[in-house]
């Protein structure tokens, strides 16, 4: 028997598929397609903090609308609707994680760390205890068989590319999951969702983290962790002393914006931005931009997907979302990866993710980890 659309020895309609419907247009799009092509669709939405309903915010991914825009969509697509209550493991391994990591003086990601955990640790599982032979997601990524198996390559629109978030997804799971969006712009996911008549098409994207209201980061933390707002001192990199702070919960490496820094005296007046937080003696320390330059970086919790190397690897690299590719050489140092930037790297932070692709095409994601912590 030939494969079918998803690469499974199987007719459409024997192939069930979980569907994970956020609420959103992508997810439900998602859901929708499948459902053309007969395949045995069955739609999962997990509850993992219903912060928007909460306080009445509109586009926040996890609020209650939500769960009804997803209950409606799977309605009309004649598909099952299950509602899966996370919320304790989403607080345990996303929430909680990522004010330990503000606290520790880093930038956190939690989009992946949410990735990683709840949706393809936990939701994979549970697909196929519920006999799936995938879990589908709206993510914009691709997913291209290989000579040595299925590959994790970025979104064909560039604008639209999750790839960066995706990047601790294991081989094994790659294997389970499939990305039907990953060769589609936004636009033209809009255009399907209104020819099936979505009530969703024309939904907002959600632009914060679904537990993070108003982007008030601080707020959430302190919230967690009320150690958060142990003040402390601001010094320039000689140890002068500044200003003052009400908690490094408030400052990332490369902020300029909110330094409290009164007139300084002589003439060297150009503008200072965070270079470094030291958690230990609640400093945040500043300096110029040029300061801001690094030219290596390490790498921890790193993920391989690609080809096993010896020495160095030339590859391109990005330590935040939306930037566009560097050039990189990478080598490892026992479970560590080393980075190597071309040119110095401005206002790197440890925390971020930081994500490897071929050299060639930059299309391909080999890999990538978290931003080690330097002195």
């Amino acid at each position: 028997m030939a494969s079918n659309s998803l690469g499974i020895d199987k007719t459409p309609r024997d192939t069930r598929v979980v569907v994970a419907m956020s609420g959103g247009v992508d997810s439900s799009v998602t859901a929708a397609l499948l459902k053309e092509q007969g395949y045995d669709v069955v739609g999962i939405t997990l509850q993992l903090y219903d912060h928007g309903a909460a306080i009445g915010k509109a586009g926040s991914c996890c609020a209650g609308q939500d769960i009804r825009d997803a209950r409606q969509v799977a309605e009309r697509l004649g598909i099952p609707h299950y509602v899966l209550d996370y919320e304790s493991r989403f607080r345990n391994d996303v929430m909680e994680a990522f004010a330990d990591s503000y606290l520790r003086g880093e930038t956190p990601v939690p989009c992946i760390a949410c990735n990683r955990t709840v949706k393809f640790r936990d939701l994979l599982r549970t697909a196929r205890e519920l006999g799936a032979e995938a879990l589908a997601t709206g993510h914009y990524v691709r997913r291209v068989m290989g000579e040595a198996g299925p590959e994790l390559h970025r979104g064909a629109d560039p604008a639209r590319d999750q790839s960066y978030f995706l990047f601790g997804t294991t081989g094994e799971q790659l294997a389970f999951l499939r990305f039907p969006l990953g060769h589609l712009s936004k636009a033209e996911t809009r255009a399907i969702a209104e020819r099936f008549d979505l009530d969703v098409a024309e939904k907002p994207d959600s632009q914060d983290i679904c537990f993070v209201p108003n982007r008030d980061y601080a707020a959430v933390v302190q919230k967690l962790r009320p150690e958060a707002n142990d003040p402390g001192e601001i010094v320039d990199m000689s140890g002068r002393v500044l200003g003052r702070h009400e908690g490094i919960v408030r400052f990332t490496v490369g902020q300029r914006r909110g330094l409290a820094i009164g007139e300084r005296s002589g003439t060297n007046n150009e503008p200072l931005f965070v270079v470094r937080l030291e958690p230990e003696t609640r400093r945040v320390i500043v300096g110029p931009r040029s300061a801001l330059g690094r030219n290596e970086i390490m790498l921890d919790d790193v993920n391989w997907l690609g080809p096993d190397f010896d020495g160095s690897l030339p590859v391109q690299a990005r330590v935040r979302s939306s930037q566009s590719l560097r050039p990189a050489t990478v080598s490892r140092n026992g479970s560590q990866v080393a980075v190597r930037f071309a040119e110095p790297e401005i206002g790197v932070s440890p925390g971020q993710a930081c994500v490897i692709y071929d050299v060639e095409k930059g299309e391909r994601v080999l890999g990538g980890g978290f931003i080690r912590r330097w002195a």
